[in-house]
């Protein structure tokens, strides 16, 4: 899988792109929809994937476009941009900086180029295979973890869990040492800069999740599904960051339990 200077520049300038179409409407005032599954939408996310489509059009015409909000636009190279505007739209109504831009570029169904990006604090996470994650500039690192009971845990929020995936994060949550709630993409992105041991989250689209994965195993994580498969374009959306590979089947043997 080959990733390039000109794959990640491009990348970075999507994010550049979102980032000036968000500001503007921070803590400002805009409407807010709701879309068919319940999730809030915005000027700001729509404006923020229009401008990655539009820079995508003049610089990548043939690759393939994946966004939350405006669907999937076939491409002919096995190469897929993967945009989600704004993750954690709930965030950005109330005025917290939480959410973040996540770009991916996907090649044949693997996730090769991540990006997070907070536009607000100016703060990017940038992997991609092969390469170390930077933040900034600079490069990032999961920390070590010692012991499953002395991980720090963090989740969006329990309620995304069904009845059986909650049963199987409570166990790991009687594992772990504490657990933050909340923070979306945001979640991974500090777990990649060694502020937390454990992201555990489920029903994510691709657009959700694509991104994350150069990003954690680039500073020296790892992400998996909840059987501990690889996470690609088929994957079910249950996702698994863990700072410490040498925890993730200890993480595994206390969620699964599910069912039981």
């Amino acid at each position: 899988m080959r990733i390039t200077d000109t794959d990640i520049a491009l990348a970075m300038a999507l994010a550049d792109a979102a980032g000036a179409a968000i500001r503007p409407h921070f803590r400002a005032p805009f409407d807010v929809e709701m879309k068919e599954d319940a999730s809030p939408v915005t000027i700001a996310d729509r404006a923020a994937e229009q401008a990655m489509r539009a820079l995508l059009a003049a610089e990548a015409p043939r690759d393939g476009i994946s966004g939350e909000e405006f669907g999937t636009t076939e491409g002919s190279t096995g190469r897929q941009w993967v945009l989600d505007p704004i993750d954690g739209t709930r965030a950005f109504i109330a005025g917290r900086p939480l959410f973040g831009t996540l770009i991916a570029l996907v090649i044949d169904g693997w996730p090769a180029i991540g990006i997070i990006d907070q536009p607000i604090l100016k703060e990017r996470w940038v992997g991609a295979i092969g390469r170390p994650t930077l933040f900034n500039g600079k490069p990032a690192r999961t920390r070590a973890c010692r012991e499953l009971s002395h991980a720090l845990l963090a989740t969006t929020s329990p309620a995304l869990f069904d009845d059986s995936q909650l049963h199987a994060f409570e166990h790991l949550d009687a594992a772990v040492r504490s657990v933050v709630l909340g923070g979306d993409c945001y979640n991974y992105a500090t777990l990649a800069s060694g502020w937390l041991d454990v992201v555990v989250e489920a029903g994510l689209k691709l657009h959700d999740f694509a991104a994350l994965v150069p990003v954690v195993e680039g500073a020296g994580g790892h992400m998996c599904d909840w059987s501990g498969d690889p996470l690609t374009t088929t994957s079910n959306g249950e996702v698994i960051a863990v700072g410490d590979p040498a925890r993730v089947e200890e993480i595994l043997e206390a969620m699964a339990c599910r069912g039981h």
